[in-house]
């Protein structure tokens, strides 16, 4: 009899938390957004972000560049070039808070030994799924990586 009330026991506890488990993903959902690598501002309201962003150069904190994931980040650095032609040698400095489109952006510290620009800092938005940029930041064309 202490068996069955034992397998009683463990089968209502195991229910009970079941029910209060958290259910999937909604859409939405700002965490798995992230981790998507979505961008917190969606729509029109980043259409009109980007566009007030636009009014800035292209990889400062008021207009960082927009990629997806740190994988894009490595990608379009790899890109630039600086005026010797030459790709430059980037690290990343840390998450500065919340940026302009409402996600975390990185710093990057960028350098051109020899050449120009000799350092520089070139903010990233890695929250931009699907996103390319082609343009280059000022100072650096963009080249083959």
């Amino acid at each position: 009899m202490n068996g069955k009330m034992f397998t009683r026991g463990a089968m209502l506890a195991a229910i009970a938390l079941l029910a209060a488990a958290p259910g999937p993903a909604t859409a939405g959902d700002p965490i798995a957004d992230m981790l998507a690598g979505k961008s917190a501002t969606k729509g029109k309201k980043l259409d009109k972000a980007i566009e007030k962003a636009e009014a800035h150069p292209l990889g400062s904190q008021e207009n960082p560049v927009r990629v997806e994931m740190p994988q894009g980040q490595f990608a379009y650095l790899a890109t630039l070039r600086c005026a010797n032609g030459q790709p430059p040698q980037f690290n990343r400095i840390g998450n500065y808070g919340i940026g302009v489109f409402g996600n975390i952006i990185d710093g990057y510290d960028v350098r051109c030994e020899g050449s120009e620009p000799a350092k520089t800092t070139v903010f990233m938005d890695m929250y931009h799924a699907g996103h390319v940029e082609t343009r280059p930041v000022p100072g650096f064309t963009i080249g083959a990586n």
